[in-house]
């Protein structure tokens, strides 16, 4: 039996760990729908890692009686599209700082799928949590603390199989947060059955989500565009959280990634660093950006001399010319206000991964792309150590 079949069998418990409006327009949208056709999936408890004041309302809200509103807009198939649905797939909210016993309780006993979105930085692990510093905190400072030590007190109550589907926007990651956590359990000299555990009785699986989500509604709520994939790598022992037309089950996730990541992503750094250096209108969109002839021109210029020749020499030109044509129908998307400040946020971080990480790609094929746009902006922020 599939996991997939098998996930249409029984009820599925999902922590999802981060309370970001993407996921209440992404994830939660996507279990709200299978929930509707009759799956049993979900429901879905979410947990407020970061312990921020701000965000306490919208723990609250969370499991509100008629749950949230998604508002979907934009045009699809060519045609424009405007739609709202009350997501209800959330019963639940809770915060790690305050309910720490509730949320070890219910992941102990109930949890079999494992979501979480914590932010561009959310895999830092401080001081505070190495060595066997997260063993016993109440509860550990990292997400990988937090839930290296859920993880702990799961095996010690008997240790049924888990599946966790890390969202963050970072490459392999999967891979990257089970090799955290097993790094903690190693610090932490826990026993080595532990850690076989770790290794065979969860399933970690890479991820890559894609969906624009522009506006929050207050609390709790969300504008996106139609759009949306959460393409999943195939593992032994996963289990789908549901089936969803934008589920996709791939062996190998890094068309996928790169598509996203070098040409999605990498021209919203690109308009973001236009709009930190050029004095552009605070509270500008992407939309309003490109309604200037002369932005739009350079995007154009910088996807057609050098980003699509960089996906040509991996032998993506195709996949590529395709993305791109999708990519700026989404961007001059009428009812999407998707402000540069927030595409802006952790900029450095962002150039490293979406524009030294692609000529460094293209590199690694043995091609030579002159690419003058790109490596000025690579240049405006150097990696550390670099010359």
């Amino acid at each position: 039996m599939s996991a997939s079949e098998n996930s249409a069998i029984r009820p599925r418990r999902v922590v999802q760990f981060g309370t970001s409006r993407f996921l209440q327009a992404h994830a939660d949208l996507f279990i709200h729908d299978a929930r509707q056709a009759g799956q049993a999936v979900g429901p879905v408890a979410v947990v407020q890692t970061s312990g921020a004041d701000s965000r306490a309302g919208r723990v609250a809200a969370f499991g509100a009686p008629g749950g949230y509103p998604v508002v979907i807009r934009g045009i699809a198939d060519g045609a424009p599209v405007e739609r709202q649905v009350a997501v209800t797939s959330i019963d639940r909210g809770l915060s790690a700082t305050t309910d720490w016993e509730a949320v070890t309780a219910l992941f102990v006993e109930e949890a079999e799928i494992v979501l979480s979105n914590t932010g561009d930085t959310g895999y830092a692990i401080p001081a505070s949590d190495r060595g066997a510093g997260w063993v016993e905190a109440h509860p550990p400072a990292s997400f990988p603390g937090k839930l290296a030590q859920l993880l702990y007190r799961r095996w010690q109550a008997g240790g049924r199989p888990l599946t966790v589907l890390p969202c963050e926007l970072i490459n392999r990651n999967g891979r990257v947060l089970q090799g955290l956590v097993l790094d903690l359990a190693a610090q932490a000299g826990l026993p080595e059955q532990f850690r076989t555990w770790l290794r065979e009785g969860v399933t970690v699986a890479d991820t890559l989500v894609d969906r624009i989500v522009s506006e929050p509604i207050e609390p709790v709520g969300a504008v996106a565009e139609p759009y949306a994939l959460w393409a999943i790598e195939r593992r032994p022992g996963l289990v789908l959280p549901c089936e969803h037309p934008c589920i996709v089950l791939a062996d190998d996730l890094e068309p996928f990634e790169r598509l996203k990541l070098h040409i999605l992503n990498l021209g919203h750094t690109f308009l973001a660093e236009i709009w930190r250096r050029e004095a552009r209108p605070g509270p500008e969109t992407v939309r309003e950006i490109l309604a200037d002839p002369a932005i739009r021109a350079r995007l154009d210029a910088l996807y057609r001399d050098e980003v699509v020749p960089g996906f040509a020499a991996r032998g993506m030109e195709a996949e590529a010319t395709d993305y791109v044509a999708a990519t700026l129908d989404r961007f001059r998307n009428p009812f999407l206000n998707h402000r540069i400040a927030d595409i802006a946020q952790n900029h450095v971080q962002k150039v490293e991964r979406r524009v030294h990480a692609f000529l460094d790609w293209v590199e690694e094929a043995g091609a030579s792309l002159p690419a003058p746009a790109l490596r000025a902006l690579a240049a405006a922020y150097p990696r550390p150590g670099a010359a």
